[in-house]
């Protein structure tokens, strides 16, 4: 029998099977989904997500797996340039960008070298087994029961572990709905790997080169009010029509390889309890980001350490049931306030978005004045992006 059962091996669950299974820990590991290459994975490591996967020992796999590091980030408003700030803003290593495909697939390889670990991919989890109103494993789609002292739910914002737990979700009132694009990238991305925020009346974009060699990444916000029928623009057109004369240039010369967007309604939101007897909820499962500076991922990593530092002993010392539950409301209480504060900024982040999108006046202002109001504002966007960059409190892997 796993000792832990983790269903979902994303960032969050593979990661802490790994920190498990290494630490003499036997855990099954559920995956749905078939193979990784998933239609949208988040690639931003902030430098919190990176000093994460350093603690873990995993800072060799990121070098030999696809990575690029941003080399600045720049705000253009009604085509003109506001600021720009440069890479690592302070920090030792700067935002790196990196495909989870390939992550995955060596932290899982790395993990299957240990006799205590299983790894089950493409069976969904269909239900949760209980014992004495306490969870006390899964059922598989394919009918297979799997025991388990406990469950630790890691499957996203979608989390069948927490719907089938009855763990309420506390939702954001406004969901972040954004259409997904990939085209080929020039040598001006690649030479200077920028991330670009575009601001033209009421629209709003951002474009970046991803990890992936010769691809930029292209998010457009879906406003209240959006009328384009993204199956019949023409987003070549658009973009150009939006952008700098460099930027325009470059949609007009690679229009034929914009790819077919993909719509992402990214629910955000909170549980007030990321547990229950015999179950845990972390990352997305427990607290959808908004994709504002990438918290996701950056968030679930330490949401792992914690994790990590508060089971490897109790399993170790065969605790019982009542001593492991007990960790489980720790292991929240040590997490989030981290959450809060993070998703609170994303909120100010996302308003101050919004009202640069509603109000002509302000976006004139800032054109007209850009030359004497860049330094300032950018002094100020820098200030508010500390924590979001390094993490909001202290993480530091123990055991």
């Amino acid at each position: 029998m796993a000792q832990i059962v983790i269903v979902g091996a994303g960032p969050t669950g593979a990661t802490l099977a790994l920190q498990l299974v290494k630490r003499g820990i036997a855990v099954t590991l559920i995956e749905a989904a078939k193979d990784f290459h998933r239609v949208f994975r988040g690639e931003g490591l902030m430098p919190s997500g990176l000093d994460a996967l350093e603690q873990m020992g995993l800072s060799a796999i990121v070098e030999r797996i696809p990575h690029r590091q941003l080399d600045a980030w720049e705000f253009i408003i009604g085509k003109k340039q506001l600021f720009r700030v440069e890479e690592p803003m302070g920090a030792d290593q700067p935002c790196t960008l990196v495909s989870q495909p390939p992550l995955l697939e060596a932290i899982i390889t790395e993990a299957q070298a240990y006799p205590n670990f299983e790894f089950i991919q493409g069976f969904a989890v269909k239900d949760l087994l209980s014992i004495n109103n306490r969870v006390a494993g899964v059922k598989l789609g394919s009918g297979r029961e799997i025991s388990a002292e406990l469950v630790i739910g890691t499957d996203g914002r979608n989390s069948v572990i927490r719907q089938r737990a009855g763990l309420q979700l506390v939702r954001q009132p406004k969901d972040v709905d954004i259409l997904w694009f990939k085209l080929a990238a020039s040598p001006r991305f690649t030479g200077d790997n920028v991330f670009n925020l575009i601001v033209n009346g009421d629209r709003v974009f951002t474009i970046f080169h991803g990890a992936e060699e010769g691809k930029l990444h292209l998010a457009w916000v879906i406003s209240a009010d959006e009328k384009t029928d993204r199956k019949q623009a023409d987003w070549a057109e658009i973009f150009a029509s939006l952008s700098p004369s460099w930027m325009a240039e470059h949609f007009h010369s690679y229009a034929d390889t914009i790819e077919t967007p993909i719509k992402l309604s990214v629910v955000v939101g909170r549980c007030p309890s990321w547990y229950a007897p015999g179950v845990l909820l972390l990352g997305d499962a427990a607290h959808p980001m908004s994709p504002i500076r990438a918290q996701g991922i950056n968030v679930a990593l330490r949401d792992v350490i914690v994790a990590a530092n508060h089971l490897v002993p109790l399993f170790n010392a065969q605790a019982g049931h009542k001593e492991i539950d007990a960790a489980l409301s720790r292991i929240q209480a040590e997490r989030e306030p981290e959450i809060i504060r993070a998703q609170q900024l994303q909120m100010q982040e996302a308003a101050q978005g919004e009202l640069l999108r509603k109000n002509a006046l302000i976006r004139w202002l800032l054109i007209q004045l850009a030359p004497l109001l860049g330094q300032t504002i950018r002094h100020s966007w820098l200030k508010r992006q500390y924590e979001m960059r390094q993490g909001i409190t202290q993480v530091h892997l123990s055991v």
